[in-house]
Order: C-alpha cells, then structure tokens, then sequence
C-alpha cells in the first residue's frame, strides 16, 4: 500500500512518466539495472515506479544514514564497498541467482548535471556475473532541490521527471584480456553503454527551433544567452522573439524549402537570420566570404540561390564591395539594415505574443526532423567546394552525442570566433550553447590574435572551440592569465601539433581536448574528453556511431575509416547537377559514408588519423603519408610552418616536395631531427616560400601549395 501511495503522490507532484518497461520484462530473471544518479530522490523513483522487489546495491556507509533508513524498508538491500574487491565477488555471487539489482555506477549523485566517472568495477561484475545489462536513464530529478546542481541549473519545485528504460544488452570481454586490462575493457563498455543511454533517450530527433524553446523552458526566458561586439545581450525571450519577427517577415519574399544565401559575419543577428528562416521551413545555405566572388557564384548556382541576405555594414566593414557586386548580377541582394525597417510595430507586437505563447501555434511537426536544416560549402582544401546538406536531426543528434560525452551546464560561456559558414562554427560554435544553456559571446573573425585572449579574458569564457593553427598564433600573443576561466578547450578541423599541446600546457594550464570530424558528420566523429583522453588521439568515437576500416594495400596498421550514424548528412549538392540532392555511395552500403581519412582504432576505442587517402603518395610502389612528412618537419623546425605535396614523377610515379617557412631547410636537418627515418619518406625536394597558403578556418590550402608546387618545378 505504501509503495503505491507513494507512486501516486510522485506522479502527482513530478508527473512522473515510465517508458519502456516492455525493455524491463524482456531482461529476464537475472538482471544487473544501472542507472545514471541525478538526486537523492533516484532511489525511491525506481523503488517505487520498477515492478518487482528490486535490490538496490548501495555503499555501505550511506546504506546507514538515518535518512534512508525509511525508504530502505520498501526495498532489498545489498550493503557495498565499490573499492573493495571481496565486496565486488559478493555482489557477482549475488547476481549469479535470480535478482533485479540496481547499481548507480557513477558511485556518486552528478554534480555537473551530466554523466560522471562511470567505475569499472560494475563492468566488471557485468562480465563475471553474465547478468543482463538493462540502463535506465532518469532526467528531470536533476532540476529539483533534491540534486546537487545548485548554482549551476535552474532548480523548480516541480519539474516533470521521466524514467526511460533501454534495450537490454550484455559485456563481455575477449578471453585474451585478463586482470587489470580486462576490467578496464569492461568498464569501457559499460560506460559506452551508458552515454549510448543517455543520447537514445534524449530529444535528438527535432527541429532546431523545438530545441531552442525547450532550452527556454529549462534554463528560463530571461536567461542571457548571446551577446556581440555591439554588446547586445539577448535573452532567450529576445532570441525567439526576433527570430519570430524576422521570420514571418523573409517568409513572404521566400519559398517553403527554398536555399536562402545568408551573407553575413559572426553575430546575434547572423544567429536571428538563420533561425528565422529554420522556423518557416527555408534553408540558409552559409556562404563563406573568404573565397571571392568566382566561389561565392559557384556555390549560389550549386544551391540554386536566388536570394542573398547581407549587410551594408558587413560588406563595408570586411571590404566585400567587389564580391556583394558579382552577387547582385546573379541573386537578389537583401540588405537586413533596409528590410528591418519595413517590419512594423505591429508585427513586431504579434511576434511578441508568439514568443510568449509557443505553446499554443507552434507546432514541431510542421518541420520534418529529416528535412533540411542547413547547407554548408565545404573548405575546397582538396578539391571543389561541395554543399553539404544537414539535416535537423543531424544537427541536434551530433549535439546531443557530444553531450553525451563532455558536461555543458548554463553557467558556462562560450566564446566563438569561427565563422559560421564553417560546420565547427556553425554546429557547435553556434547551435550548441543556445540548446543547452550556454551563453556565447561571438566574434567576427579568429585573425585577431591579440584581441580574442583578452576578450577571453574579459568575458571570463570557460569553453573555447578551433584550430590547431589559431590556438599556436593565441598562445604567443596571450598573457598566461587570460585563458584563466578555461574548462575546455577543444581543437578540430586540422591536427594538433605537439609542440600546441605543450605551450598550452605549460603556458596556461590547459589540456587541449583533440577532436576529428568533417562537414559531413555534422561535424564531430569523435573527441577527446576529460574522462577518456589519450594525447596524440583524436579520441573515441561519438555515442551510436558504427565504423569499418576498409583495408589497404600497403597500409598494415591503419585502414580507410568510414561511418555511420544520426549526424551523417542527407547528401550533397554539386556543380555539375544544381539543386539536387545526390547521396554518396559507399561500399558498405546506405548510410555510411566514406571519410577518405587512413586511421587505426585501438583496443580502448581511440582514433589515431595516418593522413587522407587522397595525402599519400605512391613512390616507387610504396605508399608514403604527405602527414607524417609533415610531421618530420614539425618534428625539425616547429616553429615553422609546413606542406608536403606530391607531383608527378617520371622515374618513380610521384614524388614529394616539402614547402616550408623555414629558412635554410636542409634534408639533413629532417634525418637529425627523426632518426632512422626511411629514405622513402623523406621528402625529393624542400621549397623554401614566406607563407604557406591557408583559408579563412586555418586549415592549409592544399590545391594553392599544389600550383605553388608545380609553378616552380616548371620554372
């Protein structure tokens, strides 16, 4: 009677609602239920909401607080030490009869709102024991006073709480894999097991739009949560307002699924635009400004844009006269400073009152979460610049797998500099913070190498998102303070030096968290986090994602990666067929996609990059990564900048030419710096030039060092 007493009082204060129990009766008798820890109402919301006398296998010396006493008479207990390997065979012993038994494995209530430290010991007695591994995800318990994220969250008195049961499933580690190394492969799993949990049964499959407001709904209208160089701080309210507004407003000059070229820097309003366009089922399609007008037509012919947003501050301030002129020829020029004007005070009223009252027009279905939700060109660093099309889901989903992985909370601040039209500044610069909470600063262009330190500085930012090539141009002009509020830093769309990782470390303090991704995975495949991080990795992969390494020939260690997962895009637009969505084939078949990068996976799961398959080279019969011929220079000369390319070669097919920075670069120099390195893999030729060819993310511009190449051989 009291187990059902309380089941609906809790129903009634917290409408506590209960899926997938189908998963529940499917695990069978002997079953090891672990669940993510949110407060210290957890044990009683299972206790109470799971069927059957369940155990609860709890920490000795919490088992005897007075506190808990009363519930632990609802519930069988079994008193733990997690530290203690006697008290883990028992438990094993225990699961080897039939028993439900429930185990937190974080060992702890979160404190970051996020999954913690999963302790490898629950692997482990998953393993031994052969019980049936059924997760069970709770959220919502962590917005009570009940949890321990005061300060962090905004706590309410009655936030609905949901208990998600998944799909049952079993670890078992290969029997080559004994003692220590065993238990370290188990706990691995268990802890993919539970960020795989965590991004199922999270609301990855919606329209950007539905993310925002249901980010209002937990962190509050009021909550400032962008904010620019004209120090414009805009709330949540602010943001769904205006995107509302404008709208309604470019949804009379545009078509429903039309691509609309959005023209414009980094900032609050370049956000606005977007959203409202996403709102009205149009598609902005980011043109990158960086690559002059022949590129920007290009791509507008590739989408099939007819119209163009801009600004005339934008274009006068980043001196694009010239490019917004070709544009004009071929689209339709919207200068938002102009067209604002003409939105009236009544429709800005009616906006208004939209914001206010999503719940009763807006509808998260009139927006398919399959649809398109962005084009993004792609950087063109190793051939024509492609339009890859990302759907919401896509977007939301790689969102989600990275909060899956790494802890974000609402006090955090983001500050972003890489541009939008580019996929790590557009999803995660971008996307990321207004969907979970995070306050971000933005800031037109990452060139500024003096400047974004000190805003860093002055803004206190704790999460920062680039490359390799602007992280080493911060850390010499930064003052040592000015990344003092630092909690990640995270490096993607090119490698990361040693010698980046180690002034950061030994300058700031900072561990830089490596990542890997492209465009078309939305973009992250995989990162480093503070839990599994391994230097020289770009680190494991994203939670739901598959991969297989095509083998090839010539390459033992290492194979061609290609993946699949909820970010891989919808497909591509193309030059030679405008406006039409072409899918990519792979040889493994619908929805893989062919990264072109050569990697090796390791036995914990980390991901270590050889070098593109298009950037190895095949001298005399061998294949030659062009990377790790950059890397020997790096090795050399790393306060120099480097290219490896390769050009035809009569006698041996091809052969490599290293362009360097570096004065007086001399082959010897590379045999001194990597002993016992192979002829083969020594570069045939070194060209000394000032600079290295590079685009406007940092990453080296591989055709231009290529015609640089060819020009002074034929010379």
């Amino acid at each position: 009677m009291l187990k059902i007493f309380l089941r609906r009082l809790l129903v009634l204060m917290y409408r506590v609602e209960l899926t997938g129990l189908d998963n529940y009766m499917k695990a069978g008798k002997r079953v090891l239920i672990v669940a993510n820890h949110t407060s210290f109402l957890d044990p009683l919301l299972l206790g109470v909401f799971l069927p059957d006398n369940i155990t609860f296998a709890i920490n000795t010396q919490i088992s005897q607080r007075w506190w808990l006493k009363p519930f632990l008479k609802l519930s069988h207990v079994f008193p733990m030490d997690p530290t203690h390997p006697l008290s883990l065979k028992d438990l094993i012993h225990h699961l080897e009869h039939d028993t439900k038994t429930v185990i937190f494995p974080e060992g702890r209530i979160s404190v970051t709102g996020s999954l913690m430290k999963i302790y490898d010991g629950t692997g482990m007695v998953a393993d031994k024991s052969k019980a049936t591994i059924l997760p069970i995800r709770i959220s919502g318990a962590q917005y009570t006073h009940f949890s321990k994220l005061h300060r962090i969250v905004r706590l309410r008195l009655f936030p609905k709480i949901s208990i998600h049961i998944s799909t049952p499933t079993h670890i078992s580690a290969p029997d080559n894999i004994k003692g220590k190394s065993r238990r370290e492969y188990c706990g691995h799993l268990l802890a993919d097991i539970m960020a795989k949990m965590m991004f199922d049964t999270s609301p990855h499959r919606q329209p950007i739009f539905s993310s925002l407001l249901e980010s209002r709904n937990i962190h509050g209208g009021q909550h400032k949560i962008t904010e620019d160089l004209d120090r414009s701080r805009l709330t949540y309210n602010d943001l769904i307002t205006r995107s509302i507004a404008l709208g309604q407003a470019l949804k009379n000059i545009t078509a429903p699924g039309e691509n609309v070229g959005v023209f414009l820097p980094n900032s609050s309003n370049t956000l606005i635009t977007v959203l409202g366009l996403q709102l009205y089922s149009r598609v902005p399609a980011m043109l990158n400004y960086s690559l002059g007008s022949a590129s920007l037509l290009s791509a507008c012919q590739t989408a099939q844009v007819k119209t163009v947003l801009t600004s005339h501050r934008f274009i006068m301030l980043a001196n694009l006269s010239a490019e917004a002129e070709q544009l004009s020829k071929q689209c339709e020029l919207i200068y938002l400073e102009d067209f604002a004007k003409n939105i009236s005070a009544f429709n800005k009223l009616i906006a208004q009152i939209k914001s206010a009252t999503t719940a009763f027009w807006y509808n998260p279905k009139q927006v398919d979460p399959d649809s398109p939700a962005v084009v993004l060109f792609t950087s063109g660093s190793e051939s024509t610049p492609k339009g890859v099309v990302l759907s919401h889901a896509n977007i939301i989903g790689n969102l989600k797998q990275l909060e899956a992985s790494i802890s974000f909370n609402a006090q955090d601040i983001v500050i972003n500099f890489l541009p939008m039209f580019h996929s790590f500044g557009f999803t995660v610069g971008t996307i990321l913070p207004i969907v979970s909470g995070m306050k971000t600063f933005f800031y037109p262009t990452p060139l500024h190498f003096s400047v974004i330190p000190e805003i860093a500085y002055e803004i206190h930012a704790t999460i920062m998102f680039g490359t390799n090539t602007f992280f080493t141009a911060y850390a010499k002009h930064a003052h040592p303070y000015d990344f003092f509020n630092m909690r990640y830093v995270v490096a993607g769309a090119e490698k990361l030096q040693e010698n980046t990782r180690k002034i950061w470390a030994e300058k700031f303090g900072i561990r830089i968290l490596e990542g890997y991704g492209a465009t078309e995975t939305s973009p992250i495949t995989s990162v480093n986090t503070p839990i599994y991080y391994k230097a020289g990795t770009v680190g494991r992969f994203m939670p739901a994602m598959e991969y297989k390494l095509e083998a090839i020939p010539g390459i033992d260690d290492a194979g061609q990666l290609h993946v699949k997962g909820p970010n891989i895009m919808l497909g591509y637009l193309l030059a030679d067929n405008p406006g039409k969505l072409v899918i990519p084939e792979s040889i493994y078949g619908k929805g893989w996609y062919d990264t072109g990068d050569i990697v090796n996976v390791d036995n914990e799961g980390f991901i270590s990059i050889r070098g593109r398959s298009k950037r190895f080279a095949k001298v005399g019969g061998e294949m030659v990564s062009l990377t790790a011929v950059e890397q020997l220079a790096i090795n050399a000369w790393p306060d120099a900048h480097h290219a490896a390319v390769s050009v035809v070669d009569a006698k041996k097919g091809e052969q490599i030419i290293l362009v360097t920075t570096q004065k007086q670069a001399v082959i010897s120099e590379l045999l001194a710096a990597s002993p016992g390195v192979s002829n083969i893999n020594l570069p045939k030729k070194i060209m000394i030039v000032d600079s290295i060819p590079v685009m406007a993310t940092g990453k080296i511009n591989y055709p231009a060092v290529l015609n640089l190449a060819n020009e002074r051989q034929s010379i």
